[in-house]
C-alpha cells in the first residue's frame, strides 16, 4: 500500500500555497478563504476567494488563514488543505499520500505540530516537514550535498528568510517577518502621509507589483490609483512613480539587508569564501521585485542572482526531497 501512495510536496505560505509531485506543479492558489460567519462555513478558497477580499457584506469574511509563514487560523488551514489535497488525489482515497510540508526555519515546537496535524487531517498517511531554505536549495539544485558553502535568500509574503547551506543541512540561518506584506504596509504608509490617501493591500500590491523597484530606474513607470480621501472621506485619484514606491521600500529593505548581514557574521569563514565565489541565490515572489538583485549585491557585498524558479523552486524541492530522504532525515525539523 505504501508503494502505491503519491508523495506530494507542499510550500504552506503566507501569500501563495502550492503542490508539487515529481517535478509538476499541481496546485497554485492564494492561501485565502472566504468564510460565512454565520454558519462558519467555507464558501471560496483561492483565486475566488481573493476576489472577494474588501468587497463582501458583513456576514462573509476573507481570511488569510497563515501569518509570517505559520498557521494562524488552524481549522480553516486544515479545511483548505484538505479540499486541494483532494482536487488532485481526487474524494476516493484508496490510498493516501505522503505529504513533505515546508515551514520557516526557526519556527516553534507548537508552530511544527500545528502544520504537522493540519497535513493529517488533510487526509494524509504520513507528514513530513522540511525548512523552506532547503527546499529551496533542492528545488534550484544547490550543491548541497557537499562541505562547500551555498547561500540562499527567500523573499516570500509573510517572512525573509537567509541560510546557509552544507552538508544536506543548514549551517546557519535567521527568519525575519519582513516581507512582501510589509513593503504592502510601507507603500499603504506613504501614500497615506504624502497623498492623504487611505489605499487597502490589493491596491498597495498592485503598486508594487507594477512599478515597484529596490532602487532607483532609469526607466520611471507611473501608475494612477484611487484611494479615500483622510479627511473628507471622499474617492479622489493620485499618480505615483517608481521612485516614489522605491523611497517608500527602503526601511522593509534595509531590514532584510541587515538579516542577510547577521547570517553571513555567524558563518564560518572556510564557507564565506564559497558563498563569494558562487553568490548568493535569491527565490520566493518577493524575489521578482525589479532591481532587488542589485541592491542586495551592494548591500552585502557579494552578488546576488534571481534564480530561474523563483516562485516555484520550494515546492518543487520538497517534492523532490522524497527521493532524498535518506540523506535529510538527520537535517529536517522534528515534528513537533
Amino acid at each position: 500500500m505504501a508503494g502505491l501512495s503519491r508523495e506530494l510536496g507542499i510550500d504552506l505560505g503566507t501569500l501563495n500555497l502550492r503542490i508539487a509531485e515529481g517535478e509538476k506543479i499541481l496546485i497554485q492558489e492564494p492561501t485565502v478563504a472566504a468564510i460565512l460567519l454565520d454558519e462558519l462555513k467555507i464558501v471560496e478558497i483561492g483565486k475566488s476567494a481573493l476576489d472577494m477580499m474588501g468587497r463582501v457584506p458583513e456576514n462573509i469574511e476573507v481570511n488569510r488563514p497563515m501569518r509570517f509563514g505559520v498557521i494562524a487560523d488552524y481549522e480553516i488551514t486544515e479545511n483548505m488543505l484538505r479540499e486541494l489535497v483532494r482536487q488532485v488525489t481526487g474524494r476516493l482515497l484508496l490510498f493516501r499520500p505522503s505529504l513533505m510540508i515546508t515551514v520557516p526555519f526557526g519556527v516553534t515546537s507548537v508552530e511544527r505540530r500545528a502544520v504537522f496535524e493540519a497535513g493529517l487531517g488533510a487526509g494524509s498517511r504520513d507528514v513530513n516537514l522540511i525548512q523552506q531554505p532547503l527546499a529551496g536549495a533542492i528545488g534550484i539544485d544547490l550543491p548541497i550535498g557537499t562541505p562547500t558553502g551555498n547561500m540562499l535568500i527567500s523573499l516570500g509574503g509573510g517572512t525573509s528568510q537567509a541560510a546557509v547551506l552544507a552538508m544536506n543541512g543548514i549551517v546557519s540561518a535567521e527568519t525575519t517577518r519582513v516581507a512582501g506584506l510589509k513593503m504592502d504596509d510601507a507603500i499603504i504608509a506613504y501614500v497615506r502621509k504624502k497623498y492623504g490617501l487611505i489605499i487597502g493591500q490589493p491596491t498597495a500590491e498592485k503598486l508594487k507589483i507594477n512599478i515597484g523597484a529596490a532602487i532607483p530606474q532609469d526607466d520611471q513607470k507611473s501608475m494612477e490609483i484611487q484611494g479615500q480621501d483622510q479627511v473628507s472621506g471622499l474617492p479622489r485619484p493620485a499618480t505615483l512613480t517608481t521612485d516614489e514606491i522605491v523611497e517608500a521600500l527602503q526601511n522593509p529593505l534595509k531590514s532584510i539587508a541587515g538579516t542577510v548581514r547577521r547570517v553571513l557574521e555567524k558563518t564560518p569563514p572556510e564557507l564565506i569564501s564559497d558563498i563569494i565565489d558562487r553568490g548568493v541565490a535569491l527565490c520566493g515572489g518577493s524575489s521578482l521585485m525589479q532591481g532587488i538583485d542589485r541592491y542586495l549585491t551592494k548591500s552585502l557585498g557579494i552578488p546576488a542572482y534571481l534564480v530561474d524558479n523563483p516562485t516555484t523552486c520550494i515546492v518543487e524541492g520538497a517534492s523532490k526531497a522524497f527521493s532524498m530522504i535518506d540523506v535529510l532525515t538527520r537535517n529536517l525539523p522534528p515534528k513537533f
